[in-house]
């Protein structure tokens, strides 16, 4: 037994001061359920993906759903946490109830604020994701971890600055689109390739174009099993979820393999019976756009070290063979941590029922998603495929 979306909801990402934690998850909750035609009472079980780390005050968030509506009380509740995938982690969560046939009908929420939170704060939260024996007292704080990637990509293979650029340039371009996005501005190759007072070094060779937002933010998604969805008004099937866990030691790993990546796609291609040609889209975790690029190489749409042919070729633009990330990813639409993986599926399911607007693929049939937590420690990979 499989799991189906049939309903979400997602918020504006951006600054949202007059927001709390409470009411960005009440919003969702209360949008998602009413999308997918059913009821509060209809749900079995809830989950919650909430990273917090010292954002919010408010700690012990699962039951903070329950405010959305009183018929939510006494629905089994959890919060789920893996880092900057804890989104997905949440949905994954949810498949597995249905799976194990515990629930039909799952709520899945994903919720951060972060811009409340001191500059300085934000880093050390960020720090958290990383292994604090080894990267504790990284400068710059968890850019400063994929800065240092970075300068042993470059290292490894030769400077690529060029193709970091037209990452971020694709990215902002496609956020335009999105009314999601939290930035919606096309700044362009040359803005985002060139050091600047507004475009200023930020870690190793990473600018601030190539770093994703401090964003606050919610989205949802309602899960059923398949029988269900045949009667929603639309339902994006699972044809692979996989999640594979890696050492957060990154003295443990080659740093520029993210092999855990790599196995993650692996499995879910053989266990949906696809392969990356038969993607109509991507939506990876672009933190920063050198994980972008290393991503290519990960999913097999380049070799190892040949991730910056793929990003200057336009394959992947939204026009391109394969578009990756045409919601602007994390780098334009912005990363609150917990709400990112919901999000990613969201607007993967929303582009699969030709509901995705003005970044709408056309005639998306299969997408696949991978939101990563940590440098490429908390590895989920998802194929969604339409079938209402």
């Amino acid at each position: 037994m499989t799991a189906c979306i049939i309903g979400w909801a997602h918020t504006p990402f951006g600054k949202h001061s007059e927001e709390t934690v409470e009411s960005l998850i009440t919003r969702v909750a209360r949008e998602a359920v009413e999308h997918a035609g059913l009821e509060p009472g209809d749900i079995d079980e809830i989950y919650l993906g909430h990273f917090n780390a010292g954002f919010s005050a408010q700690d012990f968030t699962a039951s903070l759903v329950l405010q959305a509506d009183d018929d939510f009380r006494f629905k089994p509740a959890t919060r789920v946490e893996n880092a900057c995938a804890t989104g997905s982690a949440a949905v994954h969560q949810g498949i597995k109830a249905i799976r194990a046939g515990a629930a039909k009908r799952v709520l899945v929420v994903g919720v951060e604020q972060m811009t409340t939170t001191p500059g300085p704060e934000i880093g050390a939260n960020l720090l958290k994701a990383s292994y604090l024996p080894e990267d504790g007292d990284t400068p710059a704080g968890f850019a400063g971890v994929f800065g240092k990637i970075a300068d042993s990509y470059f290292q490894r293979y030769g400077d690529k600055s060029d193709a970091l650029a037209a990452i971020a340039a694709k990215n902002h371009k496609n956020g335009v689109e999105n009314p999601y996005a939290q930035m919606r501005k096309d700044f362009g190759f040359e803005f985002c390739r060139t050091e600047s007072e507004k475009n200023p070094f930020v870690a190793g060779p990473l600018k601030r174009t190539d770093c994703s937002l401090v964003s606050d933010g919610a989205a949802a998604v309602v899960l059923s099993d398949v029988s269900t969805a045949m009667t929603a008004p639309r339902a994006g099937l699972f044809r692979a979820a996989e999640h594979v866990q890696d050492f957060l030691p990154m003295s443990k790993r080659d740093l520029l393999a993210f092999e855990g990546c790599a196995e993650g796609w692996k499995r879910a291609f053989a266990h949906s019976g696809t392969t990356l040609d038969d993607l109509s889209l991507v939506e990876t975790h672009d933190c920063f756009t050198i994980a972008e690029l290393i991503e290519y190489e990960a999913m097999g749409l380049a070799k190892p070290g040949q991730g910056a042919d793929v990003a200057l070729s336009g394959e992947t633009e939204k026009d391109g063979r394969l578009p990756v990330n045409p919601s602007g990813g994390l780098k334009a639409k912005g990363h609150p941590i917990g709400a990112t993986g919901v999000s990613m599926h969201a607007l993967s399911a929303m582009q699969l029922t030709g509901e995705a607007g003005g970044i709408q693929i056309p005639d998306a049939t299969l997408a696949g998603i991978f939101n990563m937590g940590g440098a490429a420690v908390a590895n989920y990979v998802s194929i969604l495929e339409r079938i209402r």
